[in-house]
């Protein structure tokens, strides 16, 4: 599974949202994630990073 024991992953976000209205939100975010210990060597072997950063962009809506 490429999971170690203990702590494996911990994960870190800001989003951003402009609510038009209660009903309809668009937002912009950013999140960090940072691999520890076993896992974040089996995320090496697999020819990934054990951190990295990411960009996002969403709606939000409620019906």
């Amino acid at each position: 599974m490429g999971i170690g024991s203990g702590l494996s992953s911990a994960e870190l976000g800001l989003r951003l949202r402009y609510e038009f209205s209660k009903r309809f939100a668009p937002y912009i975010g950013l999140k960090f994630n940072q691999g520890f210990g076993k896992t974040a060597d089996y995320l090496i072997a697999e020819g990934g990073k054990k951190s990295y950063t990411s960009l996002m962009a969403g709606l939000r809506f409620c019906f």
